[in-house]
């Protein structure tokens, strides 16, 4: 038997008996494990009104009452990260260190929830003008907002929006990934536990119909979403059309640039954990290496020793690198692996054979692969595998090897590695990456700063969490009053001047 999974709406299970399903896998087995049901138009309204409904008495709610519920999800959660994180690896596959890690950075965010009261004061201006006249300005909700999250962080990625927005006094409609979708019921669950008010926090599963209902809805005033790039895009050129506020996180080619100075033992282990990590499936992942002259050799042959004493398999064995997320991606991946030597780049160590892997024959395995000699014509280069292949590209100087990280579309994250603090506070300069790490191979900030990049990595004007994530969920009002001197009055048709 497989389990159903089904949506949550006004705080209980809502179950659709004959609507479409899809399939949900263990990775590491390769067998269903549960069958998802996929929303519909009808069902997005009914969840809409639900959270519309809430959300016009949540608003009221006190900042007290409300940075209250947050500490209150905050120890459950904390008491009970291991258990999500084993229905992360059961779903996604990635080893359940790395999902314990995920919550963790989830967690935070929480925490960073938990000062809502001091996060939306806002100013206060007392007699600016004759007369007694005081200007002040508010933040407030926009009502209820919807989340569109990916596979690869079932648990994190909702935990970027949902705690701002919730702790801003906003009601939520988080649909998450159908490949892994068990993480967002459990997180509602633990919501109520906590104490949140039924409609606040709603889950929808589906697929482009639930996607596009979510769009087009008129009841939704803004929308939080991670993915590819492709997506992303779509989803902010529809969401503005109907008129609502969108932050759409894209896709990623991640250079890590390695300076001839730099500690090539550090760099090297830096370039596996950082390249091979949860697959490869992450949108922070390492995925090109360029290697500045003339060490290129030396640390191509350090990664790849790294890389044999790798342990793949099953999550939940001790393993350091799990399956892929499906069998189509895993195929995906292995086609670029295959293509790439096609094209030219030399295949330094070969991840299609799977014969000492630690886990069953039917998982969605693929080991990590490195190429080097890779040149940015090259599908491996200029595609996003979203896998554990690390590509090494050469460069013969730091403006040059600049030069490759500003001419990429894309600029999530980047790193250089170096013992050189003047070449690196140039690179923090000069580099078009949103988020950059010097000697830190994964710059994924804490939660009181935001995660975003540039380029074809964002559509929208800010990014997730920290104060931007604030800004985000709230808008501003600005109020002019007078209290004193009822009697400064009279007939003046001009504009008002402050004097």
């Amino acid at each position: 038997m497989t389990e159903r999974i089904t949506h949550w709406i006004a705080g209980a299970s809502h179950g659709q008996p004959a609507g479409r399903t899809g399939d949900v896998y263990d990775p590491a087995v390769g067998t269903v494990t549960g069958r998802v049901e996929l929303a519909d138009a009808a069902l997005v309204n009914t969840a809409v009104a639900v959270a519309t409904k809430a959300a016009s008495t949540w608003r009221l709610s006190s900042l007290s009452r409300r940075a209250k519920l947050m500490f209150a999800f905050r120890e459950l959660l904390a008491a009970r990260k291991e258990e999500l994180a084993a229905i992360i690896t059961a779903e996604h596959g990635k080893v359940l260190s790395d999902a314990l890690g995920e919550v963790t950075r989830g967690l935070e965010v929480v925490e960073f929830a938990c000062g809502i009261p001091h996060l939306m004061k806002g100013g206060y201006s007392a007699g600016v003008s004759a007369g007694g006249v005081d200007v002040f300005s508010i933040r407030q909700p926009l009502g209820v907002v919807g989340i569109i999250s990916p596979f690869n962080f079932p648990a994190m990625v909702p935990m970027w929006f949902f705690p701002l927005a919730i702790a801003a006094g906003n009601a939520v409609l988080l649909k998450p990934s159908e490949k892994n979708p068990s993480a967002s019921v459990w997180l509602a669950q633990l919501l109520s536990e906590a104490g949140l008010p039924d409609g606040v926090f709603n889950v929808v599963h589906g697929d482009k119909v639930a996607v596009d209902s979510i769009l087009q809805h008129p009841g939704i005033a803004a929308i939080s979403f991670v993915g590819s790039t492709t997506i992303a895009r779509y989803v902010y050129a529809e969401g503005t059309r109907t008129g609502k506020r969108v932050q759409a996180l894209g896709g990623a080619k991640n250079h890590m640039v390695v300076l001839p100075d730099a500690d090539l033992d550090l760099a090297a282990d830096a370039a596996v954990n950082a390249g091979f990590g949860s697959a490869g499936e992450r949108c922070m992942a390492i995925s090109a290496l360029i290697a500045v002259e003339p060490i290129a050799d030396e640390l191509v042959n350090r990664i790849a020793s790294r890389m044999a004493s790798i342990k793949v398999g099953d999550g939940r064995r001790g393993c350091d690198m799990g399956p892929l997320v499906t069998r189509t991606h895993r195929d995906k991946v292995a086609a670029y692996v295959h293509d790439g030597v096609a094209e030219g780049a030399t295949l330094v160590v070969d991840g299609r054979n799977i014969s000492d892997i630690d886990g069953d024959d039917g998982g969605f395995w693929l080991k990590p692969t490195l190429f080097d000699h890779v040149t940015t014509d090259m599908q491996l280069y200029t595609d996003e595998l979203f896998g554990p292949v690390l590509s090494v590209v050469r460069a013969d100087s730091y403006d040059d090897a600049l030069a490759l990280v500003n001419a990429n579309p894309y600029g999530n994250g980047t790193a250089i590695f170096t013992n050189d603090g003047g070449a690196a506070r140039r690179f923090q300069d000069e580099v078009q990456v949103g988020m950059v790490g010097i000697n830190v191979p994964i710059p994924v900030p804490m939660a009181y700063y935001s995660f975003g990049g540039w380029k074809a990595s964002l559509f929208g004007d800010t990014h997730a969490h920290g104060a931007d994530g604030v800004q985000f969920f709230t808008r501003g009002k600005v109020v002019t009053s007078r209290w004193l001197d009822p009697s400064h009055g009279g007939l003046n048709l001009g504009f008002p001047e402050h004097g």
